[in-house]
């Protein structure tokens, strides 16, 4: 997969559907923070969410990875978890 060579107009397609995936899954961590805060009983939950937030980056910052080489894949492991439509990458 290395070797595919992306055009102009693909890259650009490309980087839209990264971005409208990443944005889909940042509004429902979002949503789920916001109902962590409704749900939080003492200000101990605090720290909960921090560690939720905490293993949320680390695991979109492995999954969401914009290098050419790998993208097909990023891009299959995203629609398999329903953050990117295959619509999202018609162009």
């Amino acid at each position: 997969m290395q070797n595919i060579k992306w055009s102009k107009t693909e890259k650009k397609i490309a980087r839209h559907a990264f971005d409208k995936a990443y944005k889909r899954e940042m509004k429902h961590i979002e949503n789920e923070v916001r109902e962590l805060l409704d749900k939080s009983e003492d200000v101990w939950s605090v720290w909960h969410i921090h560690d939720f937030l905490t293993k949320k980056r680390k695991e979109t910052d492995q999954k969401y990875d914009y290098r050419y080489s790998v993208l097909i894949t990023v891009f299959s492991h995203l629609c398999a978890e329903g953050w990117l439509l295959l619509d999202d990458l018609k162009g």
